[in-house]
């Protein structure tokens, strides 16, 4: 894989196989503080507990461990990966992250393990396919939807994953992500989400669902 560079002087990678980065040209750290840790409020949480689905360098991951670590607040974060990258490539994609990054020596170190914890929290790893993995029932705080592109990778974006999703994620709990798709919106509210547009960085709008009504059969 080829190691790019983005806007804000963080790197990513471009996946050979579905034609996309990683992360938007604009910037990685970017878009992982201000959709994924902050359009949650992940940032303002007591005791945040995040899903996403599509782990990847663990950017988002390390961005919200970072704030966490920095508030003095406990992590608990369950990701799904259906493609993890070798420890020696994610070992390429260094982050201004001070806190995070010692943690992710200690994760590399371990990769691909299914389960990390420390004095900081706790991180687990599904490496499955998000349509058949198991999610635990009204656990999440947030749910960052992170995978490639629906038009390249369309599973991860239909409704009965959107239901799953919907019913991991406690009420009131929102659910970000960079797709302003019209079927994935749509699909999003069959699922029980109330839609937010918010302003995007490097494209016109982000998606935002916060869990409302009953949860879907």
């Amino acid at each position: 894989m080829e190691l790019l560079p983005t806007g804000d002087g963080t790197p990513t990678l471009f996946h050979p196989g579905y034609l996309e980065a990683y992360h938007p040209r604009q910037g990685a750290l970017l878009q992982a503080r201000r959709l994924y840790l902050e359009g949650s409020r992940t940032h303002l949480h007591p005791a945040p507990r995040v899903l996403e689905v599509g782990l990847g360098l663990l950017v988002n991951f390390r961005v919200t461990l970072e704030n966490a670590l920095a508030r003095g607040v406990p992590l608990r974060y369950l990701a799904v990966e259906r493609e993890p990258l070798p420890a020696s490539l994610l070992a390429q994609v260094r982050l201004p992250l001070p806190r995070a990054e010692g943690v992710f020596e200690e994760i590399l170190e371990a990769w691909p393990a299914q389960r990390f914890a420390g004095p900081w929290g706790e991180l687990r790893v599904v490496f499955a396919e998000v349509e058949e993995a198991p999610l635990p029932f009204h656990w999440a705080s947030a749910v960052y939807l992170d995978p490639f592109s629906p038009r390249v990778n369309p599973g991860p974006w239909g409704l009965p994953v959107l239901k799953k999703l919907r019913r991991a994620l406690r009420r009131g709990g929102r659910l970000v992500t960079y797709s302003a798709q019209g079927a994935f919106r749509r699909a999003l509210k069959e699922a029980g989400f109330a839609l937010h547009r918010v302003r995007g960085v490097g494209k016109r709008e982000w998606t935002v669902g916060i869990a409302v009504g009953v949860l879907p059969g």
